[in-house]
């Protein structure tokens, strides 16, 4: 079924604004084989007194937060959440990790009900009949509408039981709670929403007991007579109830999810990596893990996590916790475990995942760092900085965050692309990025060199970095330094989202330009520091990159919906939730929607018409300023999004003559061998076909705009290209590109 404009918008279900997610506990299994992850999702709630309807100009985090793409997140210095006692650290260390082990999942059998949604076209799958998007257990059909429900966003899992975790069970608990927690100690004796609530209120200077806690009380029997809670899945919720409860006050605090997703689940994508060996890697938007576990996703649904994930031997488990991982041996098994956490409270949206044979280069920091112009934070008592978001371990109030410059890094990838040039530039990118904006908000980062059917350039989530790879060819031997230029600017550009769209980030998911304007303005600024350019060839590159970027968004203006322009759709709304704290995110289920630039272009010229009326260098001191008033937080735009749009930019020869200039398909910007290859296409330039194919099938993240200028100059030879190239890659291909080139190709 096509989208349209009644059916694109994304349902985000969960009623935030009567109960809330506070703490994840995931014990996941990754199944090569069936390219499925099964396991299971406990989740600690707290009854919410509501936020209402009426968006408010800025939240901090532990009352208001937003989900998706746009996300507000955060970290903490990786020596501040530890017992006082080194010994009581290393004991309580080997406790978390053998107590990661200890679950079993056992799945029941599933009944599916008549179909309440019909399936869209790229999100579930096409063949599937109506019933799968349909689920329920036998005890729904005998609850009543009166019985308060627990409303999750889930879509593609098939859900085989929940449960009310048991937490009067826990009193093998006791010695332990009473060392961490004197006042918790006697479970037995305490109502369990008592004892989930006092879990939840745990400081933040007691956030490593807390995880142990929340493991522990995961990990107790379900209900005791066994049975499971009443639950209802439809294509875009999970429907929880308990006979007999009527308000979100008496709803259980701790329920038990078993599940499985399905191999063409919308937020994992299973594909092959380089080396054509099995992978499985989150897709993030738009649907975001709804399809990786239940979820909360509207933008009050801010919480922490833990995750255990057992993976095969020969495979590597990255997610975006805050420290680095070593996997432990699951027995005899051919499987091993890993576990990861976050002690800051983040949207749900941010768990990310990836499982493969991925390879490590590990990177160290060269001499040159020591020539960065860079600010020296460590003599700074507190910098001024005021926090005012909830309580989590910050690291902008760390002394020793301040002053660091290179945080800790990692790169994976296949073993047959060489990721020397992400090595040679992560140092530098990262200490620019500290002279620009400060403190790091994370403290680690991992970078991942993902599948070539990744739809996009990149793309930043807490701690890991996905980085398609057409960004390594503008650094392949012999394309000299200027061939680093696409790679550096997009590692910056992804750096820059640690700062924007994830420390600080959009309240209403609508305003994408919020992270995606203010990163590409960044990016130039940061890079530019990392290569220490003059002033003069700053400013060369500041105005060509400029030209290039307007000419883009003129193009992309002149050719697409007028709908899809509008950086604030939900106009007078932006930010406003329904009565139960439920909303919709405008287009986001448009194909189309995810292959255009104009929430990244109109930002970027805004910010850049802004900073030229008060100087560069007073903008990026604005930069620091707001960074430390509003990280933890979330803002809106506060006012329309019409722009006066004017700049002196340089002209540029529009037709390209033959030898001109001569391009190697490995050794130039991927953004200027795009447009080698749209010149090649309108002027039918037959000799260097080749070239279209190369881009059409290593670019893929670029590359959907070329089959649709292959196709309109009705040239049967350039048809005939698209079609054959389109038959190359369609099976590894992102599902939303694939459906949008068929839709123009076939």
């Amino acid at each position: 079924m096509d989208l349209s404009p009644d059916t694109d918008d994304l349902p985000l279900r969960a009623n935030t604004n009567h109960i809330l997610v506070r703490h994840y506990v995931l014990n996941l299994t990754v199944h090569i084989d069936r390219k499925v992850i099964s396991g299971s999702a406990v989740l600690f709630l707290e009854p919410s007194s509501g936020e209402g309807t009426e968006a408010e100009d800025a939240v901090g985090i532990g009352a208001t937060e937003e989900a998706g793409t746009i996300q507000t997140a955060g970290s903490h210095d990786r020596f501040d959440c530890r017992l006082q006692d080194a010994a009581t650290v290393e004991d309580g260390a080997k406790g978390f990790e053998q107590t990661m082990t200890g679950m079993e999942v056992i799945f029941g059998a599933r009944e599916k009900d008549r179909a309440e949604f019909q399936a869209l076209s790229g999100v579930v799958s096409q063949t599937a009949p109506e019933t799968e998007n349909i689920q329920s257990s036998d005890s729904w059909k005998t609850t009543s509408d009166c019985e308060f429900t627990l409303i999750l966003d889930c879509c593609d899992l098939d859900v085989s039981k929940v449960e009310e975790v048991d937490v009067t069970s826990v009193s093998s608990m006791s010695s332990f709670l009473s060392e961490v927690s004197p006042e918790t100690s006697e479970v037995s004796s305490m109502n369990s929403k008592t004892f989930i609530q006092n879990l939840i209120s745990m400081p933040s200077s007691q956030c490593w007991q807390k995880h142990q806690l929340f493991l522990l009380t995961s990990q107790v029997p379900g209900a005791q007579d066994g049975s499971s809670l009443p639950f209802y899945r439809d294509q875009w919720s999970l429907q929880v109830r308990k006979k007999g409860v009527t308000s979100p006050q008496e709803f259980p605090r701790a329920l038990r999810i078993c599940y499985e997703t399905k191999p063409t689940g919308g937020s994992v994508r299973w594909t092959k990596d380089q080396d054509k060996r099995v992978c499985v890697y989150t897709a993030g938007s738009p649907i975001n893990n709804r399809a990786l576990f239940p979820c909360q996703e509207p933008p009050v649904a801010m919480s922490t996590w833990q995750a255990t994930v057992r993976a095969p031997c020969d495979c590597l488990v990255l997610m975006s916790g805050e420290e680095q991982t070593s996997p432990i041996k699951d027995g005899d098994t051919r499987f091993l475990i890993w576990n990861y956490y976050v002690t800051m409270p983040m949207p749900a949206s941010t768990f990310t995942l990836a499982v493969g044979d991925w390879h490590q280069v590990r990177a160290e920091i060269p001499p040159v760092l020591e020539s960065l112009s860079v600010t020296d934070y460590s003599g700074m008592v507190d910098d001024g900085i005021s926090c005012s978001h909830g309580d989590y371990p910050c690291r902008f109030t760390k002394r020793l965050a301040r002053s660091q410059r290179v945080i800790p890094h990692r790169v994976f990838g296949p073993v047959c692309l060489q990721q020397e040039t992400i090595l040679k530039l992560l140092p530098p990118c990262l200490a620019a990025a500290h002279a620009v904006l400060g403190v790091h908000p994370f403290p680690r980062l991992d970078v991942l060199i993902v599948p070539a059917g990744f739809s996009s350039l990149g793309m930043a989530s807490p701690h890991i970095i996905f980085l398609s790879q057409s960004v390594l060819y503008g650094g392949s031997p012999g394309s000299g330094e200027s061939g680093l230029s696409l790679c550096g600017s997009r590692i910056c550009h992804e750096i820059a989202h640690s700062w924007f769209g994830l420390v600080i980030g959009a309240k209403d998911w609508t305003e994408e330009w919020i992270s995606e304007g203010f990163a590409t303005y960044l990016e130039d600024i940061i890079w530019a520091k990392a290569q220490q350019l003059s002033s003069q060839e700053v400013d060369e590159e500041s105005d060509l990159k400029a030209l290039l970027r307007w000419r883009r968004l003129s193009d992309e203006l002149k050719n697409s919906e007028e709908a899809l322009q509008i950086l604030r759709p939900n106009m007078e709304n932006t930010g406003q939730v329904s009565e139960s704290g439920s909303s919709t995110v405008k287009h986001a289920l448009n194909p189309d929607k995810a292959f255009m630039q104009v929430h990244y272009l109109k930002g970027y010229f805004l910010l850049r018409f802004l900073a030229s009326h008060v100087g560069e260098q007073d903008f990026i001191n604005f930069f620091r300023l707001f960074v430390k008033k509003y990280h933890g937080q979330l803002i809106l735009s506060q006012v329309r999004l019409v722009y006066k749009m004017y700049f002196h930019l340089i002209k540029l020869m529009e037709n390209l003559s033959q030898g001109l200039f001569v391009f190697s398909s490995s050794g130039f910007w991927v953004q200027v061998r795009h447009r080698w290859c749209e010149l090649v296409v309108k002027h039918a330039y037959t000799k260097a076909y080749g070239d279209v194919e190369h881009f059409l099938v290593h670019d893929q993240a670029m590359g959907v705009y070329l089959y649709g200028e292959l196709m309109v100059q009705e040239d049967p030879e350039q048809q005939a290209l698209a079609r054959r190239c389109l038959s190359l890659v369609q099976e590894e291909m992102d599902r939303a590109a694939r459906r949008v080139v068929e839709e123009m190709v076939l």
